[in-house]
């Protein structure tokens, strides 16, 4: 089966002419005419980036979604080719409305009148796993209805299969292989794809994100509207707006183009790291502006989480970043373990130096970050950087919120936007708001866990008389780390304590 996919990828290649962009180098150039000649009977005769989107519909919803991905990064890639990919966001061919119908009454068993009073049979939108079409309750309420695709789950499997070969022969033979972790990034992928193909956890994840902004200030997420759901069918509440790629639209409509663009960074920045939870597919299809200037998400398939551990180093490397301490992001590299531990600070601290300093104080529209990201890229194969896998989504939506950035606001400076908003996030995180916090979070675990601490010690003290206490109350320690710091050094000083008070020197 992987054999045959693989041979449909290479057939849709060349069907669509794809080989100008694979042997467009100088080196393979020659290797055209030849081709040409002998696959004389194929049309290439339209524009090279209207056969890349064929091409990537035609291959299915992973490639869709890695065209989305290429369509907001209008700085990495020729304007026409992200014109044309741009379509891919929510204009991919919709399946036959009469399927659409025939899964409703069969999801529902009854006839659809019974369910909607109302049910426009026309696609609003038309994604690479589902489509959506508009309807109203028989209690008037305008709602959207999201229905899968027939016959998805296997297609993607196979495509996940053929990623994994694919994987796997990198990791073996690409001596950067192993450093990469193609496999585990594969597997990570796989996890949100099948995520995806399940509606009720997509419904569940957008009524998560909209407790998360409960107060609607910068984004409105749709209402969920749980008696109509099924794992195939998710009906929420109808969201009206603009969408965010239409620039000259929210201008006549007198929004703010730049306060806009500087909300953007702040829902993405709240999102990752006061909530550890994000909308990980914001491209610009998956997002309306409603007429009074809020951002309104959409398609809550994919979304990320971060741990604890996760978000604090990531907030110390971004602050670290913000304040050119390039000694320090090395340091925290070091530190989480994303860096070999033998590695030398201060040559990590030059060659990240080299990468990021050209890039300060320039909008937008003059930092190239194609150059940047190969720069990294060279940077951490060197230092011998491993990637984290948890963090791809994180990646991949940081791609998409710089290429929405470009294209609503070229002069937004995203550095400084996000600078005081993670410098605030910051100290309410470790300052004594931070202390407070975490002393509420944490007080019925250890209203529990203090009565408990001398039997548990004592029960030490008896299994091994002999045995130093330090290292217990270090693994009591290291446990507790990613909970709270403060809490952990105050049930060290307690253990301590009630060790000495029994008469046990510390080794």
């Amino acid at each position: 089966m992987r054999s045959l996919r693989l041979f449909k990828i290479v057939f849709v290649v060349l069907r669509y002419g794809l080989d100008e962009f694979l042997l467009a180098h100088v080196r393979t150039r020659w290797l055209l005419r030849p081709l040409n000649l002998l696959l004389f009977f194929r049309d290439t005769s339209r524009p090279r980036a209207v056969r890349l989107r064929l091409a990537l519909e035609t291959l299915g919803p992973i490639f869709v979604k890695f065209g989305q991905l290429l369509s907001t990064r209008r700085d990495l890639i020729p304007p026409d080719i992200a014109e044309e990919l741009a379509l891919l966001q929510d204009q991919v061919p919709p399946f036959p409305s009469v399927q659409a119908v025939a899964i409703l009454e069969q999801t529902y068993g009854k006839k659809l009148h019974a369910v909607f009073v109302e049910f426009d049979e026309t696609p609003v939108a038309s994604a690479s796993v589902a489509q959506v079409h508009f309807a109203r309750l028989p209690d008037g309420r305008e709602v959207a209805v999201k229905i899968l695709r027939p016959g998805i789950a296997p297609i993607i499997a196979h495509d996940v299969a053929l990623l994994d070969v694919c994987a796997g022969l990198i990791e073996r033979w690409w001596e950067d292989g192993k450093r990469l972790r193609p496999k585990e990034v594969v597997a990570e992928f796989e996890k949100y794809l099948h995520d995806e193909l399940d509606l009720m956890r997509e419904a569940s994840s957008a009524s998560q994100l909209r407790r998360n902004f409960a107060d609607a200030r910068l984004l409105q997420v749709p209402e969920v509207y749980w008696d109509w759901c099924s794992e195939g069918i998710m009906v929420m509440e109808r969201m009206h707006g603009i969408p965010v790629s239409q620039t000259a639209a929210l201008r006549a409509a007198g929004i703010d183009i730049s306060k806009l663009a500087r909300d953007g960074v702040e829902i993405f920045y709240t999102q990752v790291f006061r909530d550890g939870f994000f909308h990980a597919d914001m491209h610009p299809g998956n997002i309306l502006v409603a007429f009074d200037g809020r951002y309104v998400a959409l398609d809550f398939g994919i979304m990320g989480t971060l741990t604890e551990t996760d978000k604090n180093y990531l907030a110390h490397n971004f602050i670290a970043f913000f304040n050119r301490d390039y000694k320090r992001v090395a340091e925290l590299h070091i530190e989480s373990g994303w860096a070999p531990a033998d590695t030398r600070v201060d040559e990590f601290e030059a060659a990240i130096r080299s990468v990021c300093e050209p890039i300060f104080d320039k909008p937008l529209k003059e930092v190239s970050f194609g150059r940047i990201l190969l720069k990294l890229f060279q940077t951490s194969r060197r230092f011998g950087i491993r990637i984290q896998p948890q963090l791809v989504l994180l990646q991949k939506t940081l791609l998409n919120i710089e290429g929405l950035g470009l294209q609503l606001d070229p002069e937004l400076d995203l550095w400084k936007t996000a600078k005081p908003w993670l410098e605030r996030w910051m100290s309410e995180q470790i300052g004594w708001r931070g202390f407070i916090k975490g002393l509420r979070r944490e007080a019925p675990r250890f209203a529990t866990l203090f009565p408990q601490l001398p039997r548990l010690i004592h029960q030490r003290l008896q299994n091994a008389p002999h045995e130093p206490l330090e290292p217990l109350l270090r693994a009591m320690l290291a446990q507790q780390k990613q909970r709270n710091l403060w809490l952990s050094v105050i049930a060290l000083l307690l253990a301590a304590t009630l060790a000495l008070a029994a008469g046990i020197h510390l080794v």
